[in-house]
């Protein structure tokens, strides 16, 4: 039987859809990418927000029409959008056989061979509980780096987010288990691990009472074989002295910190339910960078959330020329149901949202590229990623840009300051042939707007 998948939405749902996979392999089914030969298609859905919601849909709908060109037997939606509308998609979208929300994905395989033997709508009741299974994931990232997800849930109630009620409150993943998936991935031949968790600051506070995350960190560096271990998603209020601490004195912990703010406006924080208030924000950003000068700082953006004053977004936008974030990313903000800020007043126009969102974004991309040319001339650890084809090598080469290289290869790599599908890369050029998932010393020697260029040394 042939089994495709597709996995949308953030790295928290692939590693999901990764044990979904594994379940799944461990059957003995086949896994396959031709949507005409699946038996049975799984969609991991997303509704973080509106544009997530629509894609999930849509994947859906497009997915449903192989019920009628295609050998497809049996379609399940998993995840986010079926966890939260699955009334609506019984109701809505009949080809639909199965839905499975966000902890209830160990069901997979159940409900695969009930769909087979003939059922129609199987109802899977989910438990309040984090889903333990004993399988080994599949790696769907390439090999040389996976996520790791350490936490499910989340307790902080900001007013614009719906994933408590989607994913429940926070609760921490018990740091045997993930030793035991850490080494298994890294056997596997993962050399970068990412810690990712709707928060991974406060990691064992619910289960060890403490935050335990530096101490899950130390034990994670003693794996041999592994590499570097990148943080996402801390909580500014949540970042410790001791955290700052293991991630200064630990070599395989990269220099990088993920720690969304969302603005800068005290009025605007309060209003997203926030714990920091703009003097805050300032204190930690000073600390990390005094503490940890070469750290990469990134942040995340909501532009146009209701009552958002144009003074509130200059305030925004010197904050972000002021602390000259390495990394940003901005979101317009998504109005959603069941949530305290659909309810509040003076909702802000899209096409103003777009536009201020579109300001910050230029005032990021000229600090992004100054950072990008003060990298010039410095050496960097860089982790092979691929080669790049002879026709994208051609396609750099312009009126306006030189080729990267007249000689020899090009290879694709990532630095420590770099996480995979949000940052850039470093292109590395190179005479002798080099590996995917290897580790090399890289001399920058010029910079292409976000991303580098660099000489093997």
């Amino acid at each position: 039987m042939n089994i495709l998948f597709v996995s949308l939405g953030c790295d928290k749902n692939l590693v999901d859809s990764e044990v979904m996979l594994g379940l799944i392999r461990e059957k003995g089914y086949q896994i396959t990418n031709d949507e005409k030969e699946a038996d049975i298609i799984v969609v991991n859905t997303c509704c973080f927000i509106n544009d997530a919601k629509e894609e999930s849909i849509n994947t859906i709908l497009e997915m449903a029409e192989y019920k009628k060109t295609g050998k497809l037997r049996g379609l399940i939606v998993t995840g986010c959008l079926g966890q939260r509308y699955k009334e609506d998609i019984q109701k809505e979208i009949s080809e639909v056989d199965a839905i499975l929300g966000t902890s209830s994905y160990n069901e997979i395989v159940n409900v695969i061979e009930r769909i087979m033997e003939g059922e129609k709508t199987v109802s899977i009741k989910e438990p309040e509980e984090i889903s333990f299974v004993n399988t080994e994931r599949i790696n769907t990232t390439g090999g040389y780096f996976s996520y790791l997800k350490i936490a499910e849930g989340c307790d902080k109630h900001c007013t614009y987010c719906i994933i408590p009620k989607i994913r429940g409150n926070y609760r921490s993943v018990p740091m045997e288990r993930l030793m035991k998936e850490a080494e298994s991935l890294v056997r596997g031949g993962v050399k970068e691990l990412i810690l990712v968790a709707q928060e991974t600051t406060l990691y064992g506070k619910d289960i060890y009472q403490e935050k335990a995350l530096p101490k899950l960190l130390k034990e994670l560096c003693k794996i041999e074989g592994l590499n570097w271990i990148r943080i996402l998603y801390s909580y500014p209020e949540e970042i410790t002295d001791e955290l700052i601490e293991v991630i200064r004195t630990e070599d395989k912990i990269c220099n990088y910190l993920d720690m969304p703010i969302q603005h800068a406006s005290d009025t605007i924080l309060k209003k997203m339910g926030r714990r920091t208030n703009k003097e805050e924000l300032i204190q930690i950003i000073t600390k990390l960078r005094n503490k940890i000068p070469d750290i990469a700082l990134r942040t995340t953006l909501i532009t146009g959330f209701p009552g958002e004053t144009e003074e509130d977004h200059e305030e925004l936008k010197e904050f972000v020329k002021d602390m000259a974030f390495d990394r940003l990313g901005v979101f317009t903000y998504s109005k959603e149901d069941d949530t305290p800020a659909a309810k509040l007043k003076n909702q802000i126009h899209k096409h103003i949202k777009k536009r201020r969102q579109a300001e910050i974004m230029e005032l990021q991309q000229n600090i992004a590229f100054e950072h990008a040319k003060d990298m010039i001339g410095k050496k960097l650890k860089v982790l092979i990623e691929g080669k790049l084809p002879e026709d994208a090598m051609s396609d750099q080469s312009s009126e306006k840009q030189e080729p990267l290289m007249e000689n020899g290869s090009v290879y694709i790599g990532r630095t420590y300051m770099d996480a995979p599908n949000v940052d850039g890369y470093i292109f590395v050029q190179a005479r002798g042939e080099l590996i995917s998932g290897d580790f090399v010393d890289v001399l920058v020697t010029d910079a292409k707007e976000y991303d580098l260029i660099g000489e093997l040394l």
